[in-house]
Order: C-alpha cells, then sequence, then structure tokens
C-alpha cells in the first residue's frame, strides 16, 4: 500500500500511529491521536493524509493551528510478522 491511499480505516487495519505535534516554540505540545475515533467522526474511508487531516486540527494544550503529523507503523512484535515488515522484505 502506497501512503497516497491511506484513509482512516487503512490506518487502523495497517496498525499505524498519528501523532500531532504543535509547531508554537513556546508550547511543543505532542500527543497521538485516536484513529478509531476519528474513523467513526469522518467515516472509515475518508481521507487521512497529512494534507487532508492537518488543516481540522489544532493544539489541544495552546490552541495553534500550526501542527505538523508523524505517520510511524507500529513494529510491536505480536507472534506475526507485521505489514511493515513484510513490505520491507522481514
Amino acid at each position: 500500500m502506497t501512503g497516497k491511499n491511506w484513509t482512516w480505516q487503512k490506518l487502523i487495519d495497517e496498525r499505524m500511529t498519528l501523532t500531532a505535534f504543535c509547531h508554537n516554540h513556546l508550547c511543543n505540545h505532542s500527543q497521538k491521536l485516536d484513529l478509531a475515533k476519528l474513523r467513526d467522526r469522518f467515516g472509515p474511508d475518508a481521507q487521512a493524509m497529512e494534507w487532508d487531516v492537518r488543516p481540522k486540527l489544532r493544539c489541544a494544550r495552546c490552541g495553534g493551528d500550526k501542527v505538523g503529523l508523524s505517520y510511524t507503523p507500529d513494529t510491536s512484535p505480536t507472534g506475526d510478522i507485521n505489514t511493515y515488515a513484510k513490505r520491507k522484505g522481514s
């Protein structure tokens, strides 16, 4: 799967983590986003790419709108090779 196809459900299915970072130099707050809540709010097939998500976000601490996002695969062992490892050929 390529990043251009991320939806809320695909992020959940692929065990991805989405973290928002406030770029206000006095705040620097970060928070892991609840993908299930976002899926329920926007729909499972709604686009979840950075340019779709970022305009909807505000920092929970300072209310600022200068927010960045980090998409990270869950690489914790599960007894099965996770999808990230499969893509890497492990």
